[in-house]
């Protein structure tokens, strides 16, 4: 199968959908792979790497895209539009329930469409693609927060593990699933007060268990929310429902409750967010301040750290990768991991939850 590896376009956005090492294996396995120039770069993969590996170097972005099999790391953009087609698999994330404009373009163009996000499997590790770029968003989410509550950024200049006679930053996390539990981690380890919040009593049992008494844990509800983001320092939105845009969880009248210079980071933003005054931002303008509260909204973090999370993503994504490439479409009906993760095939929106988002789009 001839397989196409375009540059990512988002925002700083420096992932690349297939490694060097992932290359190697679809090229022993018999495949083409075609590599848009420069599109491992930002990675620290070089195009000398790619051919090394059994990869071709094409210039122009068509040239990754016109290909059977076509791997990314994010959804495409606008511009991109025009290189999707019909009988291609595209294998990314894509988060469509936030993107009304990509969904109906992928449903008149025909491309199969399997999201990353919604690969689903049985037991514990149940969002196997997901997962990886969880764990690294969690942690980020605190090191950008910590940044952003610098005075110089804008922030109410709180250090968030405090120094003796002064008291440590709180940290609140709304949800307690890989998301908030990474960052959890993170700030436990910098020394702040921590609250996490989760609707699912049998996870805040698992998370005593990580945690003992270190962190506070708190059954989701209007009034304990409201009373925990009103104290916060570093709000951390960490909210997932699969398939689904977010639920609003903070409103704006609770966010002007909040202390001046505060920080916001919803992790969630690409599924529409769990605070109603946070919107999509970019990397290159990561914040901006409203209601006195400072708001980070970036839909693509892990892409901060390309070399880290490229490879870890391709660690979990290459198995699935391999499956496709041998057996093209077929690869659904032997996976039914894989044939999950599916949004969108033959003009149709077929993601349950996602049809749920878009009603009318169902056909």
């Amino acid at each position: 199968m001839e397989i196409g590896v375009p540059k990512e376009t988002k925002d700083q956005e420096f992932r690349v959908g297939l490694s060097p090492s992932s290359v190697r294996v679809l090229h022993e396995n018999g495949h083409k792979i075609f590599v848009q120039t420069q599109a491992g770069n930002g990675a620290g993969f070089t195009d000398a790497d790619y051919i090394s590996a059994g990869a071709e170097i094409v210039s122009a972005a068509e040239a990754a895209w016109n290909r059977e099999l076509v791997v990314k790391v994010k959804e495409p953009l606008s511009s991109e539009y025009k290189f999707l087609q019909k009988g291609q698999i595209l294998f990314t994330y894509l988060h469509l329930a936030a993107d009304r404009k990509l969904t109906e373009h992928l449903i008149d163009c025909g491309t199969c469409a399997i999201a990353y996000e919604t690969v689903e499997q049985p037991g514990p590790n149940r969002l196997p693609l997901l997962t990886p770029m969880s764990v690294i968003a969690g942690r980020l989410s605190v090191q950008f927060g910590a940044r952003f509550l610098e005075r110089q950024q804008g922030g109410r200049g709180v250090l968030l593990g405090g120094v003796p006679g002064v008291k440590a930053g709180k940290v609140v996390i709304l949800g307690g699933g890989v998301v908030g539990t990474e960052a959890a981690k993170i700030a436990v380890g910098m020394g702040a007060t921590v609250q996490i919040l989760d609707v699912n009593v049998e996870r805040l049992s698992y998370l005593e268990t990580l945690f003992g008494s270190r962190v506070e844990l708190l059954y989701s509800n209007s009034a304990h929310i409201e009373a925990a983001v009103k104290e916060a320092d570093l709000l951390i939105g960490a909210v997932l429902v699969l398939g689904r845009r977010a639920p609003i969880l903070v409103s704006r009248e609770l966010v002007k409750q909040m202390q001046p210079g505060s920080v916001i980071v919803d992790v969630a933003v690409d599924q529409g967010g769990c605070v109603e005054t946070l919107h999509a931002t970019s990397h290159t303008n990561p914040v901006y301040i409203e209601e006195g509260v400072v708001h980070y909204g970036v839909p693509n973090m892990p892409g901060a750290v390309p070399w880290t999370s490229a490879q870890a993503l391709n660690n979990s994504t290459l198995p699935y990768v391999v499956q496709l490439a041998n057996l093209g479409i077929k690869a659904l009906d032997v996976n039914p991991s894989l044939a999950k993760g599916v949004n969108v095939q033959n003009h149709r929106l077929v993601h349950p939850a996602v049809q749920e988002v878009f009603p009318d789009l169902v056909n």
